[in-house]
């Protein structure tokens, strides 16, 4: 049975496995190796994610499950804007390849969507990298839709 809980630390573990995991697929796509170095957790993963469990109000942290067994994970944090509207921020969402079509990643996403709401957020932000067509139409199903594109020209080879 699908379903999807607040991380704990038990957890941990297998999050920074999923998120290993998540590192060696984007690393396939363009821009993948530049969100490695400066967006993706630094190691040591359980470390950065651990940072991340402690209740503030400003973000959550869920596990995505298969019959308890975490499949997937994610991360929506909120950020209050110069004008004092607050604009939420999915940090990290991934599912284990095999555990996409069963409806895990939708069921962490929406909780996620919801706690945004909960919170009066005027929308809710993700990325996606260039050429992740599976993941631009996963957000673009769940009724997201893009509203930046962010240009880069790299120097060297």
């Amino acid at each position: 049975m699908e379903g999807c809980r607040v991380a704990v630390r038990s957890d941990l573990g297998g999050v920074a496995d999923l998120s290993r995991a998540m590192a060696e697929e984007l690393s396939g796509f363009r821009g993948g190796d530049l969100w490695s170095r400066r967006d993706a957790l630094p190691e040591p993963l359980v470390d950065s994610y651990e940072a991340l469990l402690a209740p503030t109000g400003d973000r959550l942290f869920l596990v995505g499950c298969i019959d308890e067994v975490v499949v997937g994970f994610g991360i929506a944090t909120a950020e209050t804007l110069r004008d004092g509207a607050v604009l939420g921020t999915i940090r990290e969402l991934y599912v284990e390849p095999l555990a996409r079509e069963v409806g895990v990643g939708e069921l962490v996403l929406g909780e996620l969507v919801e706690w945004c709401r909960e919170r009066g957020c005027l929308g809710i932000d993700s990325m996606a990298l260039p050429g992740h067509r599976a993941t631009k139409n996963f957000f673009e199903e769940q009724g997201f839709v893009a509203r930046s594109i962010t240009m880069h020209h790299r120097f060297g080879g």
